[in-house]
C-alpha cells in the first residue's frame, strides 16, 4: 500500500501566497507540485489543515498506477482506509457521501458505492458531507477523500452570502499583501459581505477596521457575518456612497473588491466610479500605506491608476471557475503613493 498523502488545491495565481502560509507550519513537508495542487507527507494534525486560509480544499489521497475503479472495486479497503481516517479525525457529523468517478453507472463503481453505504451507514447524496474521488490527473490514479465536510473557503462566519462576494482565499491573499502586521488601520471600500474585514481581523485583531458600502441591506447582512465571527466590537460598518467622499480619517491600508459585471447597474458609469474611488484613495491613504484592489475590470482600473498619484508595485493574475461553470480572470493590484 502506498503512503497516504495530503493534497491541497488553490486558485491559480495564489501559489506564492499559499507557499508563504504553509511555510509557517514546519510539519508540512512538500512532496511535489502540480498545477494549482500541492502534495505533502501525511500529517494527523487535521486542525492545522483546517486552519489554512489560502487553500480551497484539502484531501487525504493514495496514488498508484493500478488504482483504477476496477482495481478499487476488488480492493475496497483502499477507500475504506481513507474514509475511516476522515470519520475518526474530521470535525462535525458525517451522514452523506458522494463518489466522483468516471463510469458512474458501471458494475464496479456501483459496488464501491454499495460498500461505502453498508460499511459506514452513509447515504449517497449530491450535496455530500464525505466527498470521495477516483481520478487520473496524470500518469497515476488517485483515490482521495476530502478531509472537511465543506471546502475550506466556506468560512464558519458566513451567515449571509452576498451575490458576487469575494472568495475568502483571495481576501486572505489581499490582506497578506497589504502589510497589515505593520499597519494600525485599514479601510475597506465597497465592503460587501465584510469578508475582507473579517479576514483582516483574523490576521491582526488589534487593527482599527472600518468599512462602507452604499447599500443599507448589504451592510445589515454583513453585520450578521461580523457578529458570527465575534468581531462586532472590532469592525465598524457604515452605509455611505463613495461619491459623497466621507471623511473617515487617514488609513495605513485600503482594500477593495471593486464592483464589476452584474454588480454594476446598467446606468452606472464604471469608469466614473473607479475614478472617484482612486481619487478618494489618494486623499485617504497614509503616504507610506498600501492600496490593494481586486477587480475583473482591470483594464479600466489600470488606465486610471497609471494616470493617478499611485504606482502599481505588484499584480496577481487570477483564474478560477465560478458557480455557474464560467471562468473568471480577475486581478489584484497592490499600489503605493508615488
Amino acid at each position: 500500500m502506498p503512503p497516504i498523502q495530503i493534497k491541497l488545491t488553490f486558485i491559480e495565481g495564489l501559489r506564492n501566497i499559499v507557499i508563504d502560509e504553509i511555510s509557517k507550519y514546519p510539519n508540512l513537508h512538500l512532496i511535489k507540485e502540480e498545477k494549482e495542487v500541492f502534495y505533502f507527507d501525511f500529517i494527523s494534525d487535521f486542525k492545522t489543515l483546517e486552519n489554512l486560509r489560502s487553500v480551497l480544499r484539502v484531501y487525504a489521497v493514495f496514488e498508484d498506477e493500478k488504482f483504477n475503479p476496477f482495481y478499487i472495486s476488488n480492493h475496497k479497503s483502499i477507500i475504506g482506509n481513507l474514509v475511516d481516517l476522515v470519520l475518526k479525525n474530521g470535525t462535525g457529523k458525517f451522514r452523506t457521501f458522494k463518489l466522483s468517478c468516471a463510469g458512474a453507472d458501471t458494475k464496479e463503481v456501483r459496488e464501491i458505492i454499495e460498500y461505502i453505504t453498508q460499511t459506514y451507514k452513509l447515504v449517497e447524496d449530491e450535496d455530500a458531507d464525505v466527498k470521495i474521488h477516483i481520478i487520473k490527473p496524470g500518469e497515476l490514479w488517485e483515490v482521495g477523500v476530502q478531509l472537511t465536510r465543506r471546502p475550506l473557503t466556506v468560512r464558519d462566519y458566513k451567515v449571509e452570502n452576498i451575490k458576487g462576494g469575494i472568495n475568502p482565499t483571495i481576501a486572505y491573499a489581499m490582506n497578506s499583501l497589504a502589510g497589515l502586521n505593520s499597519a494600525t488601520s485599514c479601510l475597506n471600500i465597497f465592503s460587501g459581505s465584510a469578508t475582507l474585514l473579517i479576514e483582516a481581523a483574523r490576521i491582526k485583531p488589534e487593527l482599527k477596521l472600518i468599512g462602507f458600502d452604499i447599500n443599507n441591506k448589504t451592510v445589515s447582512l454583513a453585520i450578521q457575518n461580523i457578529k458570527k465571527a465575534g468581531l462586532i466590537k472590532s469592525i465598524q460598518l457604515k452605509a455611505i456612497d463613495i461619491f459623497d467622499k466621507p471623511n473617515l480619517g487617514i488609513f495605513d491600508v485600503i482594500t477593495s473588491d471593486l464592483p464589476f459585471g452584474m454588480l454594476v447597474s446598467k446606468d452606472e458609469d464604471l469608469e466614473k466610479l473607479y475614478q472617484c474611488f482612486v481619487d478618494y484613495c489618494e486623499d485617504t491613504l497614509n503616504h507610506n500605506g498600501k492600496l490593494v484592489v481586486y477587480t475583473s475590470e482591470h483594464e479600466t482600473l489600470k488606465k486610471i491608476l497609471v494616470q493617478s498619484k499611485f504606482k502599481i508595485s505588484k499584480t496577481l493574475d487570477l483564474k478560477f471557475l465560478t458557480s455557474v461553470n464560467a471562468y473568471l480572470y480577475p486581478k489584484v493590484f497592490v499600489c503605493e503613493l508615488k
